[in-house]
């Protein structure tokens, strides 16, 4: 893997992730050095405790662009600054083209090559900036109709290596104690970029999540003298019917208790604290099990449905909070598909006391994700 780290025009930082040494990245940005304006500030509700980001910001966002006008795909040789309406801000269409993909029609986007293999920048309409942190995003593929599904898993294998990279650098910023790779795929979980790509925030707050999880490892690690990340998987394991992939150093399993229709946590065998410790062998596994549940996500509702929307993310041990030796890496994935041409939305038990209430058993859930493996 090779890393090259460059700016574009307006200050914010770039890296590509190459899979070849000798990839060569110094194509400049050519678009204006126009500023980036921010406004994120972080409040505690009194009652909860709980952080609440407010980003006024955010409501400029580039929302929903036709694809010929995609600000993640490269950038196509011959585009000018200017583009179609003359602004030069946003991107060029699918490999930089303009419509129809005429060459040079596209506007320059945001990453200035004309190819990439995975690409990390800063988000131009961050949550967390000016000190309360950092957003990047992770550009998985130059391509702007595929899918993370589709990758290949030397492509995934490089994808894990900029996820690993990229906590090891977030890590190290002023007032960060956590950092979470993530993925939203699709319109109905609120992407409003269409280009396969996920997220990294470096909070410089545990999150609520994670502090409630946090408190369950304490208690359980006073009440039994054991490990509860160690207990729920061997519990797991063991029981099987909810067990949806089992390879040498990783088990898929649906949780006992969970949440969405369709819900996976994804554990390595050997508990680490976050992606830095994972073991080679770990590493070298992950790309052909986490591709082979991508792929089994987009079957659950059979031939001839859409995409399924969903959100995955990797769960890591904040920074320096207490227990952070006793937390376990683990990916979490779950749709908000309940069933086909059916989304589950969050009723008022919900969203208003947060007890979910879950119409898929999860036992029935993990055996329709075991009957749509690949051949």
């Amino acid at each position: 893997m090779k890393k090259t780290t460059t700016r574009l025009a307006d200050g914010r930082e770039l890296i590509y992730y190459d899979s070849r040494d000798d990839a060569v990245r110094d194509e400049p940005d050519r678009r204006p050095a126009a500023p980036v304006s921010t406004a994120s500030a972080i409040r505690r509700d009194p009652l909860l405790g709980d952080a609440v980001v407010i980003a006024s910001h955010r409501q400029d966002r580039t929302y929903h662009p036709p694809a010929d006008d995609c600000p993640l795909c490269p950038s196509r040789p011959g585009a000018t600054p200017e583009g179609p309406d003359g602004d030069g801000l946003n991107g060029g269409g699918p490999n930089g083209g303009g419509p129809n993909g005429v060459p040079g029609g596209g506007r320059l986007s945001e990453i200035p090559a004309h190819d990439y293999d995975v690409v990390v920048f800063e988000n131009r309409f961050p949550s967390l900036a000016g000190g309360n942190g950092r957003c990047e995003v992770v550009c998985f593929t130059p391509d702007h109709d595929a899918s993370f599904a589709d990758l290949t898993d030397g492509q995934a294998a490089l994808v894990l290596e900029a996820w690993t990279d990229r906590t090891a650098e977030l890590s190290q910023l002023p007032g960060v104690e956590q950092v979470y790779c993530f993925e939203n795929r699709g319109a109905e979980v609120g992407v409003t970029l269409g280009h396969p790509h996920g997220q990294i925030y470096a909070y410089p707050f545990v999150t609520p999540r994670t502090e409630r999880m946090l408190a369950s490892l304490a208690a359980h690690r006073e009440r039994t003298g054991r490990n509860l990340f160690d207990d729920v998987l061997d519990r797991e394991r063991a029981d099987g019917s909810r067990v949806v992939l089992e390879g040498d150093h990783w088990t898929a399993f649906v949780p006992y208790a969970a949440h969405w229709p369709y819900e996976v946590h994804l554990y390595p065998h050997r508990r680490v604290p976050d992606l830095l410790a994972l073991d080679d062998a770990a590493r070298a596994e992950f790309p052909g099990v986490y591709l082979e549940i991508l792929r089994r996500f987009d079957r659950i509702f059979g031939e001839g449905e859409p995409p399924t929307p969903y959100i995955s993310g990797w769960h890591q041990a904040p920074l320096r909070a207490a227990g952070r030796a006793d937390f376990g890496l683990h990916l979490e994935l779950f749709t908000i598909r309940r069933t086909s041409g059916k989304l589950k939305f969050l009723a008022g038990s919900e969203s208003g006391m947060n007890v979910f209430i879950n119409d898929v058993p999860p036992e029935a859930a993990a055996e329709r994700l075991r009957k749509v493996a690949s051949k």
